[in-house]
């Protein structure tokens, strides 16, 4: 099965493509570029290279948040775009799931991934085992350490908020029983290989048990998961704005459409 993998949730993007359980092909670029930049480019490079095209595809699976409302916008965009125009499904992947993802493999600890969500929040969970222990959520990371201090175990973050509150986590684990781990820059950003690579295991889980639930979906039906919501929508919410964001991603998806 080949699986399209799409990251456009933080200031990482990249595409990947996966055949069962190998990675076929990986472009991903950190030098703040707009995605609507560098996604469809690095696309197109991928699959040439690989001699693939989208229609070869079984499936996308894109980062579908939490993280930047427009980045996450523009690979949504994106992937129903592209699945709109080749008849494929959309694999929903969460982008804090996906990053734990790339430590689960060889960490036996609590895995907590975090990405700044600024005013002094971070988006965060934690997995151990590949089993969440704290739920997907915006919050403080004085609300976060309070939660996973109450367990002895190890922990190992990463994600973009880990340079924003390095040295804030590990002063506050000073007093604290747990052993803190920070991930290399190997495995501490969003990649899309660790998105195609969960989203080919939740499409395969669902397909065994033949439990279809939001996970595996068709591109009308697709959004992003915010988590909390976007600042359009808040002013939209006390009057200041009217809100574009369903128009806005309807038509960079038809763009994206178009150009396949």
């Amino acid at each position: 099965m080949k699986i399209l993998g799409i990251e456009a949730s933080g200031l990482v993007a990249s595409v990947a493509v996966t055949e069962d359980d190998i990675l076929r092909g990986e472009f991903t670029i950190n030098n703040r570029l707009t995605h609507s930049q560098t996604l469809l480019p690095m696309l197109k490079s991928m699959l040439d290279i690989l001699g693939e095209d989208v229609c070869g595809m079984d499936a996308i699976a894109v980062s579908a948040g939490p993280g930047s409302f427009t980045g996450l916008r523009i690979g949504a965009a994106t992937a129903k775009g592209l699945a709109l125009a080749a008849d494929i499904p959309i694999i929903k992947v969460s982008s804090l799931e996906a990053l734990m993802y790339e430590l689960s493999s060889d960490r036996a600890d609590i895995i907590c991934p975090i990405m700044d969500a600024r005013r002094g929040q971070v988006y965060c969970g934690a997995w151990k085992n590949l089993e969440p222990v704290i739920s997907e959520r915006a919050c403080s990371v004085d609300k976060l350490i309070e939660e996973l201090s109450k367990t002895e175990e190890n922990i190992i973050f990463s994600g973009d908020g880990v340079p924003v509150h390095k040295e804030y986590i590990k002063k506050r684990f000073e007093s604290k029983k747990n052993q803190i781990y920070f991930a290399d820059s190997t495995n501490n950003r969003q990649r899309a290989a660790a998105v195609a690579a969960l989203g080919l295991k939740k499409y395969s889980d669902r397909l065994q048990k033949k439990e279809f639930d939001d996970t595996l979906m068709n591109s009308d039906d697709f959004v992003p998961e915010y988590l909390r919501k976007p600042q359009a929508e808040r002013e939209k919410d006390s009057g200041l704005l009217e809100d574009a964001g369903a128009r806005s991603l309807r038509k960079i998806a038809n763009g994206v459409k178009n150009q396949i």
